[in-house]
């Protein structure tokens, strides 16, 4: 297994988990029951995506992906130009 990408917080890794997942690449999150002790740990870091060697590069093109998403003109509201709002 490799670890692939590094999520910001926890809801990074679970929507990445399930994108993933979605693509037929099984994936696990390391670090998610650390995340409650930032106060002894270091703050960054504790959370990794996993995935195993064969399907390290697919995975890693889908995130890249979608860290380069951008809204689609005129999908974003008037009052926020240029923001996504889910």
């Amino acid at each position: 297994m490799q670890r692939i990408y590094e999520p910001q917080d926890m809801m990074e890794g679970e929507l990445l988990l399930s994108m993933l997942a979605s693509e037929g690449i099984d994936a696990h999150l390391t670090g998610r029951h650390l995340v409650g002790a930032v106060g002894e740990l270091p703050a960054c870091g504790l959370l990794g995506l996993l995935v195993d060697n064969p399907q390290a590069e697919r995975a890693q093109q889908l995130i890249a992906a979608y860290n380069a998403a951008q809204p689609l003109p005129g999908d974003e509201p008037e009052s926020f130009q240029g923001v996504l709002l889910c």
